[in-house]
């Protein structure tokens, strides 16, 4: 295939001594990672400055090996020879393990993959790809799609509606709505269709056709069969830890309704502080130093970075496993309830058989949760990041009113279940009795913006030390109980119709 190259790949050291100056120093380059930037240079030149300027293209692997075990970037304790002595290039990561990947393709004399999966990254960062693969978000596109009562969600908001008569009756939904909708986030199933032909500035060539590319959502079904996209933190080709500690990278995702994150903290004193100081912090420092390289908390602080105090003790050690420290799962659910067990929910059922792992009462279905001393563990690991600023009492005061928040918010969806619960017994909607989609009519979508929004930015706001009104006005507390009375009224009314009806 290589003769189908035009000629001035002959030119291709002169391209490189140019790459040359632009990192500054002489690196060693594979001899493939050359020749794909003697290609890709001309057609991506994006692309490649975005790799230029990352760690990656400067750094050999056996030179982060050399780091003291805390200043390490590298978690894997030995890297193959072949790959240790030049910098991890556009070969070093788009050649590995060709035999496991589908999406592999023959192009210019080398055997590429397209998707750079976790299980490649692994290589290097062999402790922090097993960690995302505990991690709730791993498994984000089966916790979707493979959920019936989600499914049916996402039908009744991506689907097409008609009306017919007086009713709007609903269609059916398409892939490119899903991939852009949910599966933007929690990631899609990219599989290998075949290959095509392609007019390119060095003549034809093939290349694979990938249903459900592009996408780099948390929990995308790769071709070799790994789970996960370190591209959602790590924006490809910077990959860089700077990036994965901004909180404008977090805010992709979680920015809501339904998950409103990174709208609390923006407003919370954390938020203001760093939309205010944010600037001479230091995001790229391994181990993160407190006080010295930030003086308040993104994201990445509380929830996944090896944090150290000035003198090198670590106060919480890195994990991509992001329910580490979390004792609650707050959002995606009717209720927040202790985490699950484990990531993959494909076997939690409640009493209703109905894939939750809470009851409709907000009781949680103990098989399934995390028990109160492993909370405690989660909690104990995050109070340890939050005492690095803060006194004890603040602390623990904060913890109590998350508590509280949590206790206050359930008890609301759950009155404002029983409500759902009469008005689907009195055939006023078609839900859970009927075995009908419970999304799809006004008084579902009403209860479901209770628990599914409000109630979210109420614990939210709890959770991440204030969000000033977001707890109050902004989809807080007054958004619940207007629902409240809205649900409620619904009922009533539909009461007080049948019993006026002859």
């Amino acid at each position: 295939m290589k003769s189908l190259l035009p000629q001035f790949l002959l030119s291709v050291p002169v391209l490189l001594a140019a790459a040359c100056n632009v990192f500054g120093q002489d690196v060693p380059l594979s001899s493939e990672t050359e020749e794909c930037l003697g290609c890709h240079r001309e057609l991506h030149p994006g692309l490649v400055a975005s790799w230029e300027k990352s760690r990656h293209s400067r750094t050999t692997p056996a030179a982060a090996l050399l780091k003291e075990p805390l200043d390490r970037r590298v978690s894997s304790d030995s890297i193959s020879q072949t790959l240790r002595e030049t910098v991890v290039g556009c070969y070093e990561c788009h050649s590995l393990r060709p035999e496991q990947h589908t999406d592999s393709f023959d192009h210019n004399g080398y055997r590429i993959n397209v998707v750079v999966s976790p299980d490649d990254c692994a290589t290097c960062h062999s402790t922090e790809t097993a960690q995302y693969g505990k991690n709730i978000m791993s498994h984000a596109y089966a916790n979707l799609v493979d959920n019936s009562l989600y499914r049916d969600m996402m039908g009744a908001v991506n689907n097409n509606y008609h009306r017919s008569g007086n009713d709007l009756v609903k269609g059916d939904t398409d892939s490119r709505t899903e991939y852009e909708s949910c599966l933007y986030c929690h990631g899609t199933r990219v599989e290998v269709k075949g290959l095509e032909a392609r007019e390119t500035d060095f003549g034809e060539l093939e290349f694979p056709v990938l249903e459900g590319w592009p996408n780099q959502g948390v929990g995308r079904l790769n071709p070799d069969g790994s789970r996960g996209a370190c591209t959602s933190c790590h924006s490809r080709h910077d990959f860089s830890i700077e990036m994965a500690r901004q909180p404008y990278t977090c805010s992709e995702c979680h920015k809501g309704p339904d998950v409103p994150a990174y709208k609390v903290y923006e407003v919370s004193k954390h938020g203001n502080i760093f939309n205010s100081a944010g600037k001479d912090f230091n995001l790229d420092n391994v181990p993160w130093t407190i006080g010295r390289d930030f003086t308040a908390p993104t994201c990445a602080a509380c929830h996944a970075s090896l944090l150290a105090s000035p003198d090198r003790t670590v106060v919480a050690e890195r994990t991509h496993q992001f329910n580490d420290r979390l004792a609650w799962r707050l959002f995606g659910v009717p209720y927040a309830h202790p985490h699950p067990v484990h990531a993959d929910l494909k076997k939690v059922k409640n009493t209703l058989n109905l894939p939750l792992a809470v009851e409709m009462d907000g009781t949680p279905v103990a098989a399934y949760v995390i028990d109160k001393k492993e909370q405690q563990a989660r909690n104990k690991r995050m109070q340890a990041v939050c005492a690095s600023c803060h006194s004890t009492d603040w602390v623990v005061e904060h913890f109590h009113r998350l508590d509280n928040t949590i206790a206050r918010t359930n008890a609301l969806t759950h009155e404002a279940t029983k409500i759902m619960m009469d008005i689907w017994e009195s055939g006023y909607a078609r839900g859970l009795p009927q075995g009908d989609n419970i999304f799809d009519e006004e008084s579902e979508r009403i209860w479901t913006s209770i628990w599914l929004f409000y109630a979210n930015s109420t614990r939210f706001t709890s959770a991440m030390a204030g969000g000033g009104d977001y707890g109050v006005f902004a989809d807080g507390r007054f958004q619940t109980t207007e629902q409240v009375y809205r649900l409620n009224d619904y009922l009533q009314l539909h009461r007080q119709l049948d019993a006026k009806a002859p």
